[in-house]
């Protein structure tokens, strides 16, 4: 069994210093990372297999690529909604969040709760794995019903005017995912485009314009229609 220290040395061979340079572009920023790819660490989680105690400490260990495997190799079984709340509140870049949001939280029995719950707070991840939450659910969740869904149109609508580009990113997302599902919730998403791009708000109003412009398209409404008639 792989333990803490064989997981730290195996990521530092793996260490690229060309790779954090590269990821600073995009603003991934952590403070301390090895530059290790996704792909890399989907195979050394895949190795490890899921373990709760060791998702647990690699945590603990506030490394880019510890806390992303963490993530990886959490058991959604023993994952607790304390804990939950308490990994959230160490987010503070964006891909993290959302790494953390499609590996494990989505996967949980009160990732809807969640997501309605972080998408209220002020802190900027925070609010954005809420969003982000929203957005994979509408991806993951093949068989939710219209219903949770329409429960998070009055939040991206309420939320839109946030100015910070990783929160504005976030609604956005989750406005285009929600739209994307199904014929009703894409006619649904694109009267909550209109209405942003109403509002007094460069934020709202770029959010609605970039909602509507892929929502309305014809790609996605020939997808829609095809899906229908299935």
């Amino acid at each position: 069994m792989m333990n803490i220290d064989l997981i730290i040395a195996r990521l530092k061979s793996l260490s690229n210093p060309e790779a954090i340079k590269g990821m600073a572009k995009f603003g991934i920023t952590p403070e301390h990372t090895f530059g290790v790819s996704i792909p890399e660490l989907r195979n050394l989680a895949r190795e490890i297999g899921k373990n709760h105690e060791l998702a647990l400490r690699l945590w603990e260990k506030d490394i880019r690529e510890t806390r992303i495997l963490a993530s990886m190799i959490e058991d959604v079984s023993q994952f607790t909604e304390q804990q939950m709340d308490e990994w959230v509140l160490d987010f503070d870049y964006w891909e993290i969040c959302d790494q953390c949001c499609m590996n494990l939280f989505e996967k949980t029995e009160f990732a809807y709760q969640k997501a309605t719950e972080y998408a209220e707070q002020k802190k900027e991840f925070v609010k954005r794995a809420g969003f982000v939450l929203m957005a994979r659910l509408a991806v993951s969740d093949k068989e939710a019903d219209d219903e949770k869904f329409d429960l998070f149109f009055p939040l991206i609508k309420s939320k839109a005017d946030d100015d910070r580009n990783m929160v504005k990113k976030g609604v956005n997302w989750a406005l285009r995912q929600i739209g994307k599902r199904n014929q009703t919730l894409n006619s649904k998403a694109i009267i909550i485009a209109r209405e942003l791009l109403a509002m007094d708000s460069k934020d709202a109003k770029w959010i609605g314009k970039d909602a509507l412009r892929e929502l309305s398209s014809e790609k996605i409404q020939i997808r829609l229609k095809a899906k229908t008639n299935q």
